[in-house]
């Protein structure tokens, strides 16, 4: 799920960031859809995840706030449903059975509203399945960028949030939800275009860190960023990044569910 901003490049994400929904792919193992079902793909992006869900045969809704993304979306993928909403207020005509939501929610300021929303679509014991950035990553790329923003300056803008398993397990079943299963766990992620790689990727996911800065300062701050960086991540031509992910599944109103179930 995007942030409130509306200037994504559906074009350059499927192009040169494809392991977003690439890397997504294991949470359909995870969620297992089945024919019949109907899933909501919340931050779908340009769809493929959406797409692979029906594959499965389940009835398939994407949802995204970036208009340049559903309109790729459904051009690419006709056949599937997709919706421009904003996660936090979206209202779904009728219940899911489940959500997926794969590197979506830590673009969310307001995560009580999100999980609201997503306990409200889904039906009594419906599982939300997701993925998104966990404490610590890309730590050491939003280090660089804070340092060398600092030293010219300018007060960095972090646009993320990257929870921890204890924090966010909480959270979760404050808003109702089971959690039957959370992992954090390192993912060590080879950006797409080589040497220009790390400098695609910050444009691509972090432009927020450089709203108040001119081109040429921000030109020169990319290039101390990498120089900043390279012992560290710069392997055999490719940037690869430090990515830590949280991944978990959780049941909404599960005991309501099963005390219906033994009625």
């Amino acid at each position: 799920m995007t942030p409130p901003r509306d200037d994504w490049d559906a074009t350059a994400y499927d192009d040169d960031h494809s392991f977003v929904y690439e890397y997504g792919r294991d949470l359909l193992e995870v969620l297992e859809p089945t024919a019949g079902e109907r899933v909501l793909d919340l931050g779908c992006g340009t769809g493929e995840l959406t797409a692979a869900v029906s594959d499965a045969g389940a009835t398939a809704v994407g949802l995204d706030s970036s208009a340049e993304m559903i309109a790729t979306a459904r051009e690419a993928h006709p056949d599937c449903s997709f919706v421009r909403a904003d996660a936090t207020t979206f209202d779904a005509d009728e219940p899911f059975d489940a959500v997926l939501s794969n590197a979506a929610l830590h673009w969310i300021n307001d995560q009580a509203a999100v999980l609201e929303t997503v306990r409200n679509a889904l039906r009594p014991g419906g599982r939300f399945v997701a993925e998104l950035g966990g404490t610590g990553n890309v730590r050491a790329i939003v280090d660089a960028l804070e340092v060398e923003l600092a030293d010219r300056g300018y007060d960095a803008a972090d646009p993320w949030h990257f929870p921890s398993i204890g924090e966010y397990a909480p959270r979760l079943e404050a808003h109702g939800f089971e959690v039957r299963s959370a992992q954090l766990f390192d993912r060590p992620t080879e950006l797409e275009n080589g040497e220009q790689g790390l400098a695609n990727w910050i444009e691509m996911f972090g432009g927020e860190f450089f709203e108040d800065v001119s081109d040429t300062e921000r030109d020169a701050i990319l290039e101390a960023v990498e120089d900043r960086l390279r012992p560290a991540l710069f392997r055999d031509g490719s940037w690869v990044a430090d990515y830590r992910r949280l991944r978990f599944v959780a049941i909404a109103d599960a005991l309501e569910e099963e005390q219906r179930e033994l009625r």
